[in-house]
């Protein structure tokens, strides 16, 4: 049976948004408490969004256990970021860091605690006192579950204020009307199959990574970039998506995360001689520099031949020296990692790791109020009236091309109050819904119909794994030009594939396999922004390493092939003609004074 406009149910929000992590469901306390009618899409049961696979902690420069000032932790993002942040946006983030953590745990969030009964604070990677001088303690952590705690105490938070989750519906398109405002969304009730339109004064998208663009992620396998793919598909530009994350500590083999808290907590990576490695690298802040670093530097270590394991594919991470007593109360959740997914008791052996995909950088352009923002008459930041993003799925860009640990959990924080402050406003000024367009669902009716029309078309996961293999070949901790050009071949056959994908099976209660086809429409957007993207920055910079820009003959001197003169700019993929524009990179601060580019040492 086809869908029709005719079986279409329509209801009104006066805000709908799309994910119940920790950005949209910060936002939706603040807009729930508000008094707005606010509905919330999650495709999982909130308190299973992937927020809850955080584990090290959240960054402020609460100075509990030692030294420590925003001014700081301002300078150590722009550094992090290699000064592809936007500055105004950083500061405000850090500013604001100390405030949203006091406000969490005002909520309940059980935050470890020191003698006195402050926050626990360990140290984290590239986070220093005094610009640089030595490690500080600015993660403040609930044991090693300080994401999955944070999860419950907002949504604990949301039921109390009586917040609508809507629980396992998919978001499918924006409908934007003739102006180009955003006035709701289509979204897919999975339970019963059926197509409906979410009607609101505002939408705001908090869906999270793509990072399942790659074959070996540390994401949930819900992480499929569907808020990217919704606004790429609406005319949206992605920006900066040639930045992606390495976490150092993927458990091998297993791809499972394993905290940077391990390292804050002391423990080292060795390779097959039994060295501590990073000595050679960081000489100053060692395993705890920024992860672009470490992962760059373990990946050498590999390649050079010094690998553990019989193949000589991975290093160890030590950190029995910590004591069974600390790891127990520390990192729980490590340990049992350890024994489940590496048969290994890390209280009394190390443990294999690699560099492992886990966050994008880039995403949907957005202001420090979560307003999505797009070129528009000479206008770098013109405002698409109606539409927010927040959290992993946006750009503001306070990460740049490389995101400090424990930045993303304030990223949540800080932003998806912001997103929720400023709706509220626009709310009291805003009285009634616009117009749907007469198309208002057109374009969902015929993603929906082609997918059930055509019972031998190719199976949705082949292609998802042909994406994730080419990603992970094209696109990894180091690059080469041709290797990525080669890749943006790729990636472009098999977007011609997309469109051929079909249903065995059209029934619409609980129907996974539909689920799974309109998620690899989402992944193709993510993936070829990805490659597009990267095969076109020619330099080196965070977590973009290129081979063939590492030491440029027109910039002998350059750091790692960084080239600020040309390439010191956003940029932002277009899907419908898949091709790229540029903006600048905002070096001015609110109040303070720029961090001038210089190069990288630790």
């Amino acid at each position: 049976m086809s869908y029709t406009s005719s079986s279409i149910t329509k209801r009104k929000f006066d805000v709908v948004i799309v994910g119940a992590g920790g950005s949209g469901m910060r936002a939706s306390l603040q807009l729930a408490r508000a008094g707005l009618n606010v509905a919330v899409l999650s495709k999982v049961f909130p308190t299973r969004s992937h927020t809850v696979a955080a584990q090290g902690g959240i960054g402020a420069s609460l100075g509990n256990m030692s030294e420590d000032n925003w001014h700081y932790h301002f300078y150590d993002t722009v550094k992090g970021s290699d000064w592809l942040g936007d500055q105004d946006a950083i500061e405000y983030m850090c500013r604001e860091a100390p405030k949203v953590v006091y406000e969490l745990e005002h909520f309940g969030m059980p935050f470890d605690r020191n003698p006195d009964g402050t926050i626990y604070q360990r140290p984290f990677g590239g986070h220093t006192a005094n610009y640089g001088e030595k490690p500080v303690q600015r993660a403040c952590a609930a044991a090693d579950r300080t994401g999955h705690a944070m999860l419950h105490t907002l949504y604990q938070q949301n039921v109390s204020a009586k917040t609508q989750f809507f629980v396992e519906w998919m978001a499918l398109d924006l409908i934007r009307d003739a102006e180009g405002d955003v006035v709701g969304v289509t979204a897919l009730e999975m339970e019963t199959g059926d197509l409906h339109i979410l009607q609101a004064k505002t939408v705001l998208l908090a869906t999270g990574g793509a990072g399942r663009i790659f074959a070996a992620s540390t994401n949930a396998f819900i992480n499929t970039g569907d808020g990217l793919g919704m606004a790429a598909r609406s005319g949206i530009p992605l920006q900066d998506m040639e930045f992606w994350q390495f976490h150092p500590t993927g458990v091998a083999g297993a791809g499972v995360l394993l905290t940077e808290g391990c390292r804050g907590e002391g423990a080292i990576l060795l390779n097959n001689k039994g060295e501590r490695f990073m000595e050679r690298y960081a000489p100053t802040l060692k395993d705890l520099a920024p992860r672009d670093f470490v992962s760059r530097s373990m990946d050498q270590e590999i390649k050079e031949g010094r690998g553990c394991g019989p193949n000589g594919d991975y290093v160890l991470l030590k950190l029995d020296h910590l004591g069974a007593e600390t790891i127990h109360k520390r990192l729980p959740s490590v340990y049992e990692i350890g024994v489940n997914f590496a048969n290994v008791d890390i209280t009394k052996e190390p443990i294999p790791v690699v560099p492992t995909i886990h966050y994008q950088m880039g995403g949907i352009p957005t202001n420090i109020n979560g307003q999505v923002v797009v070129q528009q008459n000479g206008n770098d930041r013109a405002i698409v009236n109606g539409l927010y993003a927040v959290g992993e799925c946006s750009c503001v860009s306070v990460h740049g091309a490389n995101r400090l640990g424990t930045n993303s959990l304030l990223d949540l924080l800080v932003f998806g109050k912001s997103a929720g402050n400023h709706i509220v406003e626009f709310a009291s000024r805003t009285k009634s819904h616009k117009e749907l367009p007469k198309d208002a669902a057109d374009k969902s009716l015929a993603r929906l119909n082609r997918l059930d029309s055509d019972a031998k078309g190719e199976y949705c996961q082949t292609v998802a794994n042909d994406i994730r293999a080419t990603m992970q070949q094209h696109a990894g901790v180091f690059r080469t030009q041709a290797s990525m050009d080669e890749g943006v071949r790729k990636i472009n056959a098999i977007r011609e594939r997309v469109g051929g994908i079909g249903l065995k099976d059209t029934s619409k209660v609980f129907n996974m396999a539909r689920i799974e086809a309109l998620e690899v429409e989402n992944l193709i957007e993510c993936a070829q922004a990805t490659m597009i993207s990267a095969a076109a920055r020619k330099e080196c910079r965070g977590a973009h390493t290129v081979k063939d820009y590492e030491h440029p003959a027109d910039h002998p001197t350059a750091p790692l092939g960084r080239d600020d003169a040309n390439w010191m700019k956003h940029t932002l993929w277009h899907s419908a003609s898949n091709s790229l524009t540029y903006k600048a990179v905002n070096l001015k601060p609110l109040t303070v004074e720029s961090v001038p580019p210089k190069v990288r040492t630790f």
